[in-house]
């Protein structure tokens, strides 16, 4: 049965990142959506549910956020230390942006999508109401990580097939993480302090990188409102699913 709902996530994933191909013209508007979605995700999605499972505290802090602010500081010294060695072979630090970091960034949203896999397999474990429940909330902000997937690996500079290839793996990922929790199940404080650590790197790549480049050339109102509308809809489905 887990398996059979993750297809729907499947599909969703799908259906996001070709969303994000046909609104190529209005690309400050994609990325302003994108932007809301991530932040939602990381605010209202991942957060909670890393404290929830990690909640262990470390030296007076919860472990879950020790690996969220790991997990910012790792994408900005990965971001600068790749912009750095660009700038050194005669590139543009400022002007462009190096592609193997919209790789690594779409590496993770395709991870993410496996532990969203994992966690359906575990709620149907658990009885059926719950599975549904959590089915519910992952095919829905699925479809955010089908159109985050594709807009961050394309921002980066990645060709277009790169972007489609990862926003595949992004759509199979869930499939198969249901799949493994018919042999394995994953210690949920090991899952939490994972979520921490994505929602660190999620943030960062939201709020230094997709933000900025939405309104760097089309400040405009509708972006804005794109971006709130973004962070309103992972709110609404994780109320509905709640």
């Amino acid at each position: 049965m887990a398996v059979f709902v993750a297809l729907g996530a499947f599909l969703m994933t799908l259906a996001g990142g070709w969303t994000a191909q046909r609104v190529t013209d209005r690309r400050h508007l994609v990325l302003g959506l994108a932007g809301g979605l991530m932040l939602g995700v990381v605010g209202l999605d991942l957060l909670p549910e890393a404290l929830r499972a990690a909640g262990r505290a470390v030296f007076g802090v919860p472990a879950a956020l020790l690996l969220f602010v790991a997990g910012f500081l790792l994408a900005h010294l990965v971001e600068r230390t790749l912009a750095l060695r660009q700038a050194a072979h005669g590139g543009d630090e400022h002007g462009h942006r190096a592609p193997e970091v919209g790789l690594t960034a779409a590496g993770a949203m395709v991870g993410h999508s496996a532990m969203d896999g994992v966690a359906i397999g575990a709620a149907f474990q658990v009885g059926g109401g719950m599975g549904a429940a959590v089915a519910l909330a992952v095919i829905a902000h699925d479809f955010a990580d089908g159109f985050n997937t594709f807009t961050i690996t394309s921002l980066y500079g990645n060709a277009r097939r790169r972007a489609v290839a990862m926003l595949v793996a992004d759509a199979c990922a869930p499939v198969l993480g249901a799949l493994s929790t018919v042999f394995v199940t994953i210690p949920e404080a090991l899952l939490g302090g994972y979520l921490g650590l994505f929602g660190g790197v999620l943030l960062y790549l939201a709020a230094a990188e997709i933000l900025p480049e939405a309104h760097h050339e089309h400040p405009a109102r509708s972006t804005l409102l794109c971006t709130v509308a973004g962070a309103a809809f992972i709110w609404l489905v994780v109320g509905i699913s709640s």
